[in-house]
Order: C-alpha cells, then sequence, then structure tokens
C-alpha cells in the first residue's frame, strides 16, 4: 500500500509516499521499520502507542488504534499534528 509521510519525517524515506505492506498499522509501522530505521520510533512511543503529536488517516478516515487493520489498496497518510498558542 502506499503511505503518505509527512516533511519533517522524509529524512528518514527521502520520498513524499513509500510502498509498506501490513495487515494492521502496527505492521506497518514494523514494515516501515525495516526499511527506514529510525522512522517508527517518531511515530509509535515505548508504550506502542500512537505519539499524541501524530495523525493516521487510513483513506481520509482518522485512525488511532495501531491494530487496525489494513487492505493492500489502503492509502495511509501520517500527518504531524500542530500546535502552539
Amino acid at each position: 500500500m502506499k503511505a503518505l509521510i509527512p516533511g519533517a519525517l522524509r529524512s528518514y524515506t527521502r520520498e513524499s509516499q513509500v510502498e509498506a505492506v501490513g495487515h494492521t498499522l502496527d505492521e506497518l509501522f514494523e514494515d516501515l521499520e525495516r526499511r527506514y530505521p529510525g522512522l517508527r520510533f517518531r511515530v509509535v512511543d515505548e508504550q506502542r502507542l500512537l505519539r499524541p503529536n501524530m495523525r493516521i488517516f487510513v483513506n481520509g478516515i482518522g485512525v488511532r488504534e495501531l491494530q487496525h487493520a489494513l487492505k493492500p489498496e489502503d492509502f495511509v497518510a501520517v500527518v504531524l499534528a500542530l500546535s502552539g498558542g
């Protein structure tokens, strides 16, 4: 499947979109970690939860659960949430 990578993480991938595989978001991030070491840690914390500043969209729908099922034709967008005051 295709995964959109935010600009802040492109130092790992060197591309805005990459190919990845996995039956769940967790597996997808494991695959991305194999291909692009260090990327997963920027998205998933030590407790295996999405970091608070990360947003994941599967086919345009926001998802927070790493066990969310994926299909090979899905499009996953990793988005860095903006904050400030």
